[in-house]
C-alpha cells in the first residue's frame, strides 16, 4: 500500500483515530459469555449501527475456537442505542460442530435488547469456486477523501456542524466515493447504484494484524453507506440534508474470501426495491485485485418527513 498522507504506511504507528476504533472493539469480559462495550460520540443521538454489529461479532468470536472464522451473520436492530451508556453483550453457544460453530448474541442497554445477531463460523476448507466479476471502478488514489469532500458540501446540510462531526466519526476509515454522494445531488433522481472505495486510515501491523479484526472492522464499515442507493433513486439527500428520516432494520453479511481491511476494498452497492417506508440495499465488497470478499444485504426505514 502506498502512503499518500491519508494513513500510516508499513512500519508506522496507526493514527489515533484508528487505534481508538480498535480499542472500541476490545470488549471487557465480565463473565464467561458476557461482555461489555462502550460507545464513541455519535453524529446523531444514537449508537452507530456498524459499531453494535462489529462489537457483537467480537463478542461471538471470543467464544469460538481460534481455527474458525465467521462466514455469515444475520442481525436485527431492535432499538436505538444510547451512546452515553455501556452495552452488554450476552452470547449463547448454540452449536459446536466438527466444521461449523453457531453463536447468538443479544446486546442490552437499560434492561432492554437493542440488537440481536446470529453468526456462523467455519474451519478452513477447500471447495468449488466461482464468482461474479468485479465491476469497473477508477483508481481510489484519484478520488477525494472525506476530508476533501465534506467541506465542499457543508452548505447543503441542515445542521452546519454535521460536516465536522461526520468527518471526525469517519476519521478511522478512508472512504472515497466513485460518484457523488446523495447529499451532493439532492433533488436529482439517479440510478440506484453507488460505489465507494474504503480502507482503514493506517496499517494493521503486529498485534493488530489478526483476521478477526479485519472481519469486525469490515462489519463496522459495511453499515456506513449501504442504503444510499435508495436515496439516489428518489433524488433524496439523506439525513444530513433532512429530506428523509431512517434507520437500519436488519443486516446480513457473507464472508467469502480472505481480505485485508487496511488495503483498498471496493464496495459496490445497489437498491433493487423500496416500498412501504422501507428500502433494500445490496452490496458486494471486492479486493483491489478483483476477488469477491463479502456480500452484504440490509433493509432500513426510509421515510419522507411529515410536513
Amino acid at each position: 500500500m502506498t502512503n499518500d498522507g491519508t494513513g500510516a504506511g508499513a512500519g508506522e504507528a496507526p493514527p489515533s483515530a484508528l487505534l481508538d476504533l480498535v480499542g472500541l472493539l476490545d470488549l471487557e469480559r465480565i463473565d464467561r459469555d458476557i461482555f461489555r462495550g462502550q460507545s464513541r460520540s455519535a453524529v446523531v443521538p444514537r449508537v452507530f449501527g456498524g459499531q453494535v454489529a462489529a462489537q457483537a461479532l467480537v463478542a461471538a468470536f471470543r467464544t469460538v475456537p481460534d481455527d474458525r472464522l465467521a462466514h455469515s451473520l444475520h442481525a436485527y436492530f431492535l432499538r436505538p442505542g444510547d451512546p452515553d451508556a455501556p452495552i452488554v453483550y450476552t452470547v449463547d453457544r448454540i452449536r459446536d460442530g466438527r466444521s461449523f460453530t453457531t453463536r447468538r448474541v443479544v446486546a442490552v442497554q437499560h434492561g432492554q435488547p437493542i440488537f440481536h445477531l446470529s453468526a456462523s463460523f467455519q474451519t478452513g476448507e477447500d471447495g468449488l469456486e466461482h464468482q461474479e466479476p468485479m465491476p469497473a471502478a477508477p483508481d481510489p488514489e484519484t478520488l477525494p477523501n472525506s476530508t476533501d469532500l465534506l467541506p465542499r458540501h457543508a452548505h447543503l446540510f441542515s445542521d452546519p456542524g454535521v460536516a465536522g462531526r461526520l468527518a471526525e466519526a469517519r476519521a478511522a476509515v478512508d472512504l472515497r466515493y466513485v460518484t457523488e454522494p446523495p447529499y451532493a445531488t439532492a433533488g436529482r433522481p439517479r440510478e440506484p447504484r453507488s460505489q465507494v472505495w474504503f480502507r482503514t486510515a493506517g496499517k494493521l501491523d503486529g498485534d493488530l494484524d489478526r483476521p478477526v479484526l479485519h472481519l469486525c472492522l469490515a462489519a463496522y464499515v459495511s453499515d456506513m453507506s449501504l442504503l444510499e442507493p435508495v436515496l439516489l433513486a428518489h433524488g433524496r439527500g439523506g439525513w444530513t440534508v433532512g429530506d428523509v428520516v431512517g434507520a437500519s432494520l436488519d443486516h446480513a453479511m457473507w464472508f467469502h474470501r480472505p481480505f485485508r481491511v487496511d488495503e483498498w476494498l471496493l464496495y459496490d452497492q445497489s437498491s433493487p426495491t423500496s416500498q412501504a417506508g422501507r428500502g433494500l440495499g445490496h452490496g458486494r465488497i471486492f479486493t483491489a485485485d478483483g476477488r469477491l470478499a463479502i456480500t452484504v444485504m440490509q433493509e432500513g426505514v426510509v421515510r419522507v418527513p411529515r410536513g
